[in-house]
């Protein structure tokens, strides 16, 4: 597929993830099951990061996606505050 094109399954959750992260300078949602939408690779840079651990930031964001995750098989998340 081209890269510029998102799979329906990349489109949702990107969607999903702009509505509960209004604040994200980034988001990156990548299919890494080949387009079926069985495993995601998340990148999302935010505001809303500051001061949270890893895992804090990490639950924020499954729990963004809980509906979503119901029918992944795995997700690889990354997070990050904007750099000043």
């Amino acid at each position: 597929r081209s890269f510029s094109s998102q799979t329906d399954g990349e489109a949702r959750v990107s969607r999903v993830l702009r509505e509960k992260f209004p604040r994200a300078s980034a988001i990156r949602v990548v299919d890494i099951s080949g387009g079926c939408g069985a495993m995601y690779e998340i990148h999302i840079e935010s505001e809303d990061f500051k001061e949270k651990r890893t895992v804090q930031q990490h639950q924020m964001v499954n729990q963004a996606l809980s509906e979503e995750i119901k029918n992944m098989h795995g997700l690889r998340i990354f997070t990050s505050t904007p750099k000043p």
